[in-house]
């Protein structure tokens, strides 16, 4: 067995682009193998942001010996009637490299076919490597690929060099016009432009004596440690981030924390203004005190040893010191101003160029705001609210802030309304109306912030569909999933009840001024489809199997808190005996009503002891059905249905539905009918599988 090294070294790749990256490397190296029938012990993909390296353990010298059966033509079109091989069994054979004497005569789904039986030698794993290596750096996706000198050929950054080593043997190959040998880089600064490598097995180690820890879990663990150690020794905490220390990873390749820090005098704006240019802007992490304060200080991460850290704890600091500068003049200019006064400027700020400004955006954002009010009843100190945080909610775009730090919208909206006299309620819903803003984001929690948070969002889905823009595949760049994913989560956390169908006709509404005449049927139905794909989704993360999810959305969903509790109940009684009964009888019953149409039930046709039974049962359940759901919810209602299955039975043994009389088999038809359209209250029951 033989372990394999590749490693291809770059300019700086973006630190976002890393992890995908890798996990492309490891997916298409196994992927590749198990195609070639090569076996290995493991697969490991490292990087730094100069090098991907990946390290194959346990290649065997060859792949394996394969035998394998492909199948011709039929006996018949490969033999005449004497018995002798025509042209396309002569044909079949040579084209698989073997005698027509051996085919073979197999018989498969009634007829005989012939077949060659093919001895495949497998491969020579030295040979293979680096044809699969230079499909697979081809193959890697980045989101911003770019290309350099005159080559054709796009990677995230230009290649400069690459090493190709099975042990201690060059497995030579070229891409990009670089020539895969032995010979890797250092660290930038402190390593070699020449070091000469063994092998895998030597790697990591190898690569450490020239400052490069090139795995990244190791790096960042040791990078984490070292941010811990140095705020522990200044009596502080940094608490953990996991999205800012996997970036900061991929930003260096020898981890030295550090701490500086900035004017106490800062610390007096508002705490997201002196995080945000800290965090977003240099990667460095906010320290606090053991009461959760924010202190003047910061922790970054050296890409090097610590030699000379006061010269780079100085140069952080004077960057740092800038940006905070700005920061404190601008949140000390904006407020020179209500933040109502911004709103005569969002008239000249584009939002989309079919569907207008800002300002325009703002109007349709206060329509839908007051029908959701109005659809809901919410009171009317709510609704005031709610209409004068749609009023301002973008206002801050346009603020000094908001335009050099884009990540404070919504943040800054309600610092400013604060400052200029407004209610606490309509700040906050300024704040929330963005809410959630990432994937584990909470939801607005105030029902002011949750109106405005769903009219802003379905505004946006339906102008950008309105205009004949959709998410396809990879490409969102309106960020409409998140938004519908929004919208959704935010209607069921504060339990709304809306019908999807009159929301989304009352958005395209307002919309009608960029749509084609007759369009509007056909943009609402994709529109109500996106949304159902999202509602899916939150059923499916909850934990509902497939055809649950099925059975609760293939009965009308308009209202989701309904579907919501549809899913939980089947899924509560999916196991329950009585469950299990009904839908046994249900299953029968439902397919015989599907040919009933939509006839009526006449008693006097029912003369059978079952069947009079059955009707006096399902009258019984009509009756209290409502009254069942109120008390007892769905799963009340399907313990109650639960209870037709002996009837059912009966009815079943005792009669035969397709009586010859017409009048006869319609009432039974009906009957059954019945049964099922009461079902339907917990879901399509014939969604679900055994």
């Amino acid at each position: 067995m033989a372990d394999y090294l590749l490693e291809v070294g770059t300019e700086e790749i973006p630190a976002k682009f890393m992890a995908g990256a890798l996990r492309q490397m490891e997916e298409a190296a196994a992927k590749a193998l198990h195609e070639r029938h090569i076996g290995c012990s493991s697969i490991k993909a490292m990087g730094t942001p100069r090098r991907l390296a990946l390290i194959i353990k346990g290649l065997p010298e060859k792949g394996e010996d394969l035998s394998e059966e492909v199948r011709g033509p039929s006996k018949k079109a490969a033999y005449d009637a004497a018995g002798n091989p025509t042209k396309a069994a002569q044909g079949f054979a040579k084209g698989q490299g073997i005698d027509v004497a051996d085919l073979l005569i197999k018989e498969v789904g009634g007829s005989d076919y012939v077949f060659a039986l093919r001895h495949v030698k497998g491969q020579d794993t030295a040979a293979i490597l680096p044809e699969i290596m230079i499909d697979i750096l081809q193959g890697l996706y980045f989101p911003k690929p770019m290309r350099w000198g005159d080559l054709e050929f796009r990677f995230a950054r230009p290649i400069r060099w690459i090493v190709s080593m099975l042990e201690d043997k060059v497995l030579p190959f070229e891409l990009a016009g670089v020539q895969a040998g032995n010979t890797s880089r250092g660290h930038r600064f402190l390593g070699s432009d020449q070091v000469v490598l063994t092998g895998a097995a030597h790697y990591e180690a190898e690569m450490e004596t020239q400052f490069v820890m090139a795995d990244p879990a190791k790096r960042q663990t040791e990078a984490w440690k070292q941010i811990q150690a140095v705020a522990k020794a200044n009596q502080a905490v940094v608490e953990p981030d996991e999205e800012l220390i996997e970036e900061v990873t991929y930003l260096i390749e020898w981890p030295t924390a550090l701490m500086g820090q900035f004017k106490e005098t800062y610390l007096e704006i508002p705490e997201e203004v002196v995080i945000t240019p800290m965090r977003e802007h240099q990667r460095y992490f906010p320290v606090r005190d053991q009461n959760g304060k924010l202190l003047n200080r910061f922790v970054t991460v050296r890409n090097g040893g610590s030699h000379c850290l006061d010269v780079v704890q100085a140069g952080n600091e004077k960057v740092l010191a800038a940006r905070l500068a700005d920061a404190r003049f601008f949140w000390d200019e904006d407020r020179k101003q209500p933040l109502e006064a911004g709103l005569p400027r969002l008239d000249k700020v584009v939002f989309q160029e079919k569907l207008g400004t800002i300002g325009e955006k703002v109007t349709r954002i206060e329509g839908l705001t007051g029908y959701l009010a109005e659809v809901l009843g919410v009171t009317e100190a709510v609704k005031a609210d709610a209409q004068r945080a749609a009023r301002l909610a973008k206002a801050d775009l346009v603020t000094n802030m908001v335009c050099e730090f884009t990540e404070l919208q919504g943040i800054m909206g309600r610092y400013y309304a604060l400052e200029s006299g407004e209610k606490q309620s309509v700040a906050q819903a300024i704040l929330e109306h963005y809410q959630p803003r990432f994937a584990g984001d909470a939801v607005a929690a105030s029902q002011a912030g949750a109106l405005v948070a769903v009219a802003d969002k379905l505004d946006s889905i339906a102008g950008i569909f309105a205009i004949g823009i959709e998410p396809t595949g990879s490409q969102d760049p309106y960020a409409l999933r998140r938004a519908a994913m929004g919208i959704c989560q935010t209607i069921l956390a504060q339990g709304f009840d809306l019908d999807i169908d009159k929301l989304i006709a009352k958005a395209l509404e307002q919309c009608e001024f960029v749509m084609e005449k007759g369009t509007k049927p056909m943009v609402a139905a994709k529109i109500k489809e996106f949304f159902a794909a999202r509602l899916r989704n939150i059923l499916s993360d909850a934990g509902h199997r497939y055809d649950v999810v099925d059975a609760a959305m293939a009965v009308d969903w308009q209202q989701m808190q309904t579907v919501v509790r549809r899913a939980e109940a089947l899924t509560e009684l999916r196991e329950d005996p009585h469950f299990i009964r009904l839908l046994a009888v249900f299953t029968r019953a439902n397919n015989l009503a599907k040919k009933g149409g939509s006839w009526i039930i006449d008693p006097d046709r029912l003369t059978e002891p079952s069947e009079k039974e059955l009707y006096a049962s399902v009258m019984q359940a009509q009756e209290s059905l409502d009254k069942t759901m109120q008390e007892a919810g769905l799963q009340g209602v399907i313990r109650l249905l639960s209870g037709l299955a002996e009837p059912i039975n009966a009815f079943f043994e005792g009669v035969m539905v397709m009586a010859e009389d017409e009048a006869v088999r319609a009432s039974r038809l009906a009957l059954l009918n019945s049964v099922v359209a009461m079902s339907r209250k917990v879901g399509d029951l014939s969604k679900l599988s055994d």
